[in-house]
């Protein structure tokens, strides 16, 4: 019974060893990974007995097939159309254009002119004059002594007395005034104008069209056709147009502020330490003086807007959809070409040149002079002289010898008094006016009309055939190669490894040691 387990032992370890190594049929005989070994490497090394078995493999091939498809071509057919155009042609019109001009108008006018002149007035003014005489006063004495007598002895003597007048004297001068006149110069002047007129040209062109010709098996289609059709409508716009006219301002403007010194009168004074008569003049001050006003033109551009309606035109698109019956066919291709002439329209811009005259005020300045009078007073120094008689006391020494009685004489002075007239000249400013011309420049305003010429664009229709493209189309055969999978089985030789019998018990020693 014990010998009978065993051996139903080791039958089963012999079947589980081939379970595990050999997955593949032969009992796991044709196992690569072990074969029954410990290591792959050392059964490699051992070089056990094999015999060679033919397995079948199947192997996919991709083998190449031609195929023959359709695809759509189109092909492009051009129709003869009559088409409605429009063309612009340039027309010269004139119209009548006001303008205004500002033409200058002198005039002559006289203003009013205040001058001061001085006026010398004399007036005789007294003044008291105080002057001392030597007095003689005589005493009585007593005495034998030798004295001195003073004996007056009184002169009448004569002087001349100088002195000097400011006279007057008028004088009538001229000074030349220069001044500008301004005349306007016309001058005729002309100007080239190069404008620019679009020039049709039509040139006549050659192209290539290829076809295709086959056998006709033919098919009637409806393809949806667009046409689209332009129509003008005419429309009247209002545009704004930017003008003006020059005005004149006149701006009075007041005269500048000078300065100027002026002097006040003088007087005649008397001088006690040259006994004479001597001339003070008086103090000078400012005085802020304004000159007259003076008028300032200038032209002042005022902005008009007016506003006008001009003719348009505008084009408007009109789509027809409508339905074709067309035939295709397949042909036997076959390719042929023609040659189709047709036009060309080409703009050119051609450059043209006129004269047009136009006239240029230009303004002349001319300088004038002229001669005004004015009066100036002068003061001339006149020297005068007057006689004076006056007494001088001259005292005379007169020696004497008295015994008894003596007269001394002694000299007091005398304060007197006495009246002196004389005259004073006195400035006096006196307000005169005068008229004094001068011109006014005046702006006047005329309106004129000249003849201004404008260009209209004038639509013309006219017919013209232009060919429009159709496209029609066609199934054409072509060839396609594919790549087709197919499976193919062969016989391969396969190397088997048998396994020594030795590598077996020794793995099923110890399963048996363990089971006993």
């Amino acid at each position: 019974m014990t010998r009978l387990s065993r051996m139903l032992t080791l039958a089963f370890a012999i079947v589980l060893l081939a379970a595990s190594t050999a997955p593949a049929g032969y009992l796991g005989v044709a196992n690569y990974r072990n074969c029954g070994c410990d290591q792959p490497a050392a059964f490699c090394e051992a070089k056990l007995p094999s015999h060679t078995v033919m397995r079948t493999i199947r192997r996919v091939v991709m083998e190449r097939q031609q195929f023959t498809c359709f695809k759509t071509v189109l092909e492009t057919v051009y129709d003869e159309k009559q088409v409605d155009c429009v063309r612009y042609v340039r027309e010269t019109k004139v119209k009548d254009c006001p303008y205004t001009v500002t033409r200058r108008i002198y005039e002559t006018k006289y203003r009013t002119v205040n001058y001061t002149v001085r006026k010398p007035v004399w007036e005789t003014r007294t003044r008291t004059i105080k002057y001392t005489v030597p007095k003689t006063v005589w005493e009585t004495r007593t005495r034998d002594i030798h004295y001195t007598v003073v004996k007056p002895v009184w002169e009448t003597k004569t002087r001349t007395i100088n002195y000097t007048v400011r006279k007057p004297v008028y004088e009538t001068k001229y000074r030349t005034v220069n001044y500008t006149v301004s005349k306007p110069v016309w001058e005729t002047r002309a100007r080239t104008i190069k404008y620019t007129v679009p020039k049709t040209v039509w040139e006549t062109r050659t192209r290539t069209i290829a076809y295709n010709v086959r056998k006709p098996v033919y098919e009637t289609r409806y393809r949806e056709s667009c046409e689209v059709r332009v129509k003008p409508v005419h429309y009247k716009k209002k545009i704004r147009i930017c003008t003006g006219h020059w005005d004149t301002q006149i701006t009075e403007s007041p005269g500048p502020i000078i300065h100027r010194v002026v002097r006040q009168p003088g007087y005649w004074t008397w001088d006690p330490e040259c006994c004479r008569r001597i001339f003070i003049p008086g103090s000078c001050h400012v005085v802020q003086v304004q000159c007259p006003p003076r008028q300032v033109c200038k032209r002042i551009w005022v902005p008009e807007v007016r506003i006008e309606e001009v003719d348009c035109v505008r084009y408007e698109r009109e789509v027809i959809r409508k339905k074709i019956p067309y035939t295709s066919c397949r042909w036997i291709t076959e390719r042929h070409t023609k040659e189709c002439p047709y036009q060309v329209c080409r703009v050119i811009m051609e450059t043209r040149s006129r004269t047009c005259h136009y006239r240029v005020c230009r303004i002349m300045r001319e300088q004038k002079s002229k001669q005004v009078p004015y009066t100036v007073c002068r003061m001339i120094p006149e020297t005068r002289s007057r006689t004076w008689s006056y007494r001088v006391c001259r005292m005379v020494r007169e020696q004497k010898v008295r015994h008894c009685n003596y007269r001394v004489c002694r000299i007091v002075p005398e304060t007197r008094t006495r009246t002196c007239h004389y005259r004073v000249c006195r400035i006096l400013l006196e307000q005169k006016s005068k008229q004094v011309p001068y011109t006014v420049c005046r702006y006047q305003t005329e309106t004129r009309v000249k003849q201004v010429p404008y260009t209209v664009c004038k639509a013309v229709h006219y017919t013209r055939t232009v060919q429009v493209p159709r496209c029609i189309s066609k199934q054409v055969p072509y060839t396609v190669v594919r790549c087709v999978p197919r499976v193919i089985c062969e016989q391969v030789p396969v190397d088997i490894c048998c396994p020594p019998a030795g590598g077996l018990l020794r793995r099923l020693l110890p399963i048996l040691d363990y089971s006993g």
